[in-house]
């Protein structure tokens, strides 16, 4: 298996929490030693779903970024950061208690179809050729303007205030900590993104993936094993 992904494959990867998209697909380049790219990367924070591809398979990357994608997660009412999510500590504290289910609906609904989103100024965007976080982070004032975005689902799962659980499935583009922060200025209380999980990308799933360790660890079994039927047929 491992001679034949150096060639060209697709690896799917669960990237685990607190980790970069970098260090996942960096681990999976030194573990098969072989060319890898990916296609969409997570935030440290996230975890999920990455596609991985290794040899020739590399230039189908573009095709695979552009797949639609279904995430998973937790928006915590009653406060924003200044990240959309837990990187930043939470502020501003506003009363939560008073929203009721059907608001929190309602504003699925409106974040739903095709929208116009702004995105995070702590994102990788770039703005006169600088990240848009090393901007942030020096003090000085981002402004980004708002991009067209296709939010085809937006499921609420579950409602245990202050926590919002929900599903969403997104054209390429598009940043669930955006709409963390847009559903908190819809229902009035603030919001931040509390949890994140890629589930799909296209009909690739998050259930068919390994996390870094774990291809490791088939890889180092597959390879030690035709090392002993190498040997067997030796003799």
């Amino acid at each position: 298996m491992p001679a034949e992904l150096k060639k060209g494959g697709v690896i799917l990867v669960d990237k685990p929490y607190k980790w970069t998209s970098f260090d996942a697909v960096n681990h999976i380049k030194i573990s098969l030693k072989a060319k890898i790219g990916h296609c969409g990367t997570l935030d440290p924070l996230a975890t999920g779903l990455l596609i991985c591809c290794s040899g020739a398979m590399t230039k189908q990357i573009s095709g695979f970024q552009q797949l639609p994608k279904e995430y998973t997660g937790i928006f915590h009412l009653g406060a924003t950061t200044a990240t959309y999510d837990k990187e930043s500590d939470p502020e501003n504290p506003m009363p939560f208690e008073q929203v009721t289910h059907e608001q929190v609906y309602a504003a699925a609904l409106q974040l739903t179809g095709d929208i116009m989103q702004v995105p995070p100024i702590h994102s990788a965007i770039k703005r006169d050729g600088k990240r848009s976080y090393d901007l942030a982070r020096a003090g000085v004032n981002v402004v980004l303007q708002p991009r067209p975005v296709i939010v085809s689902e937006f499921e609420i799962t579950a409602i245990n205030l202050p926590e919002v659980h929900f599903r969403v499935v997104c054209s390429t583009g598009t940043y669930i900590r955006s709409l963390a922060q847009d559903i908190g200025q819809i229902l009035g209380c603030g919001a931040y993104l509390q949890e994140l999980r890629r589930t799909k990308i296209g009909n690739f799933d998050v259930a068919d993936a390994l996390t870094p360790g774990q291809w490791k660890d088939l890889w180092k079994q597959r390879d030690t094993k035709s090392d002993k039927e190498e040997n067997t047929h030796a003799v």
